[in-house]
C-alpha cells in the first residue's frame, strides 16, 4: 500500500483525468521565441545497479519518445534540451549536448541516444549538491534565452556527498530557474520527504515519484508532460 505523502503527490496526475491540455507558455514573445530550456540529471551512484541502470535509461528513452511528449514538444514550438549522469562530486558525463528538438524526428533521435548511452561509472557515493551546481552552469549556457529554465534531477538516495543541495541553492544564480526531482521510492529510509523538502526549488517547482524503477517510464512521462506543459494528463 502507498504512503499517503506518495498519495498526496501523485494526486494530480494519477487520477482520472479526461483530456491533456496543452497550455500556452507566459512571456514568449519575439525576443524570446524559446519557451523551455530543459537539462535532464540523472543519477548514475553505486546505489542503481546495472538492471536498474537499464530500465532508467530505456524508461527515459520511452518517455521521451512518448506521443503525448512529442505532441507537447511540438505544441510550444520546440524546446532546448540538455542531458548528463552523475554520482560522485566531481563525476558528471555528459549524454547530450544542447540540442533543439521540435519535430518526430529529433525527438526520437534523442531517446535513441539516451537508449544507448554508456554509463560512465557505478562505484561513486551520491553528490546532488555538485550534480545541481553542475546542471546550473549548463543551464546558463543554453544557446538560446527561453522564458522558463528548468533542471530535472532524478534519483533514488539522499545526498550523502560533499555539500548539500540547500548550500549549492545558496552559492548559485538560481533567479528564474525551477528545480524539479523525480524520486525512486523503495529504499529505507524513503528519498522523498529529503527530494520534497530540500531539492525541489523555485517557481512551480514538484515532484513525482516512481513506484520502483519498473515505473520509471511512467513517472518521467509525468513529469516531461508537467514540465513541458501538459496541464492534465490522461494516463495509459
Amino acid at each position: 500500500m502507498k504512503q499517503d505523502w506518495v498519495k498526496k503527490l501523485r494526486q494530480s496526475t494519477s487520477q482520472w483525468i479526461l483530456s491533456v491540455v496543452f497550455v500556452a507558455l507566459a512571456g514568449v514573445t519575439k525576443a524570446s521565441a524559446c519557451s523551455l530550456a530543459l537539462v535532464l540529471a540523472m543519477d548514475v551512484s553505486a546505489s542503481i545497479d546495472e538492471r536498474e541502470y537499464r530500465l532508467q535509461q530505456d524508461g527515459l528513452a520511452q518517455a521521451l519518445a512518448d506521443r503525448d511528449v512529442m505532441e507537447a514538444i511540438r505544441m510550444q514550438g520546440g524546446i532546448w534540451l540538455r542531458a548528463f549522469e552523475w554520482s560522485g562530486a566531481h563525476r558528471q558525463a555528459d549524454w547530450l549536448d544542447w540540442t533543439f528538438i521540435d519535430t518526430e524526428e529529433s525527438v526520437r533521435a534523442a531517446a535513441s541516444k539516451f537508449a544507448m548511452v554508456e554509463r560512465s561509472a557505478n562505484e561513486f557515493p551520491t553528490a546532488l549538491g555538485y550534480a545541481l551546481v553542475y546542471a546550473q552552469y549548463q543551464l546558463r549556457k543554453a544557446p538560446e534565452r527561453c522564458a522558463r529554465k528548468v533542471i530535472d534531477v532524478a534519483g533514488d538516495g539522499v545526498n550523502n556527498d560533499g555539500f548539500p543541495p540547500v548550500s549549492a541553492y545558496k552559492a548559485m544564480d538560481m533567479e528564474g530557474i525551477t528545480v524539479n526531482g523525480l524520486v525512486i521510492a523503495g529504499d529505507t529510509p524513503s528519498p522523498v520527504p529529503y527530494y520534497q523538502e530540500r531539492v525541489v526549488y523555485g517557481p512551480g517547482s514538484f515532484l513525482e515519484v516512481a513506484d520502483g524503477y519498473e515505473d520509471y517510464a511512467t513517472a518521467m512521462r509525468r513529469k516531461l508532460l508537467r514540465e513541458i506543459g501538459a496541464a492534465y494528463v490522461q494516463l495509459r
